[in-house]
């Protein structure tokens, strides 16, 4: 059982920058593919970026040029750098880790609010 403890979420106003950061629990943090989705009010949850462990990076086309994910495999922590954020930026993000063959195991941290207005 892995545990995600996401924070560094808040009220920001357009423009600003927010750094997120997710703790793991898991003693194999390496071996674990990452990622952020996030969940606006209404909508559907949207993946925003990944980080494999061979280090590839993606992103959803709206934060391109904008979020920067990455990770500390000593701290067993991710983030995800958040500069020129958007009103629509808005909404709860989450951490994710997953575990490929012959694991095969999800795990989402608990979410953290990001808010973005004047």
């Amino acid at each position: 059982q892995v545990q995600l403890v996401e924070s560094g979420g808040g009220l920001v106003q357009p423009g600003g920058s927010l750094r997120l950061s997710c703790a793991a629990s898991a003693t194999s943090f390496t071996f674990y593919n990452m990622g952020w989705y996030r969940q606006a009010p209404g909508k559907q949850r949207e993946l925003v970026a990944t980080l494999t462990t061979g280090g590839n990076r993606n992103y959803v086309d709206s934060v391109k040029g904008r979020f920067t994910i990455s990770r500390d495999n000593a701290k067993n922590t991710v983030f995800l750098q958040m500069n020129s954020l958007k009103p629509e930026d808005t909404a709860v993000y989450y951490c994710y880790a997953h575990r490929g063959s012959p694991y095969f195991v999800d795990y989402w941290g608990q979410g953290t609010q990001v808010t973005v207005s004047s």
